[in-house]
């Protein structure tokens, strides 16, 4: 059984949330440069700016954006391994000085009814854990920001929707949301199981390398499928117009009901501030 302290934890939250609160990921920022030669006019001087801006935040340590997000954890802990101590408390304590010592703006309510009850510290995270074999933590950390966050949904639909039902869905969610979510976007896609577990996977499917594939045909075809469709609806950059309204679709599908079409749906803003570590 390897042992693995929780101040390991939290000083590996620490350095992921202050990367990802200045720097992009590459496959990120190269899918940004290769939108630009796509587009021209007021759409291709969003994308440059965009560019620019990730990175002049690189280079100064300066946030990438001002609303730096509420940190979202998805923790795979091998079964051959024992944390010492508290997972949630090692997390948030990394999350709490990351977000001192970057000054980034902390964003999270103690009370989601009371507008004055900022934490101070941008804790708690939400933390998903996962038992998975081996002896090792793999940590996915994203700091989800609140305007792609609103634009995001759950439905149940009715199953005889079918494929072309899913797709139509989420073009339609896509377009209520128009410049709101800071497009261009990555959708994340659950689909099946239940209404949590669809949710539950959306953001799953976030934390996939960006652009990456899904390694199961049919599934890879529908991404590329709502990707062409999302694309085709002309929003682009910010809700300006243009060829690029999404970078990327990522789909996670689980088993469901005979009754049931789950549905969940959550955007993600060109500010897709992944990292992953595995301890």
């Amino acid at each position: 059984m390897r042992q693995i302290e929780s101040q390991t934890i939290t000083d590996a939250i620490y350095e992921m949330a202050l990367s990802a609160g200045y720097s992009l990921p590459e496959p990120v920022f190269a899918a940004l440069q290769d939108a630009v030669e796509r587009e021209t006019g007021p759409a291709r001087v969003v994308l440059e700016t965009i560019v620019e801006n990730a990175q002049v935040a690189a280079e100064t340590k300066l946030a990438l954006c001002q609303d730096c997000g509420m940190v979202v954890i998805f923790a795979e802990i091998g079964r051959d391994c024992h944390l010492n101590g508290d997972l949630q408390q090692a997390v948030d304590q990394g999350v709490a000085r990351a977000y001192r010592d970057g000054y980034l703006r902390k964003s999270v309510l103690a009370d989601p009814l009371r507008r004055d009850s900022n934490t101070g510290d941008n804790t708690p995270a939400v933390v998903h854990v996962k038992l998975v074999e081996g002896d090792r933590i793999s940590l996915h950390l994203a700091p989800k920001g609140g305007g792609s966050e609103n634009m995001s949904a759950v439905d149940m639909l009715v199953p005889a929707m079918g494929r072309q039902g899913v797709i139509d869905r989420i073009v339609e969610q896509v377009v209520r949301g128009g410049g709101k979510p800071c497009p261009p976007l990555i959708v994340g896609v659950g689909l099946g199981g239940t209404m949590e577990k669809a949710a539950l996977l959306s953001k799953w499917a976030l934390m996939r390398t960006m652009g990456e594939a899904s390694p199961d045909p049919d599934t890879a075809a529908l991404e590329r499928d709502i990707l062409e469709a999302v694309n085709a609806t002309g929003i682009g950059p910010m809700g300006l117009g243009g060829r690029t309204t999404a970078l990327a679709v990522h789909v996670e599908k689980h088993p469901c009901h005979i009754a049931s079409l789950p549905l969940a749906i959550n955007l993600q803003c060109h500010s897709a501030r992944h990292q992953h570590v595995v301890i």
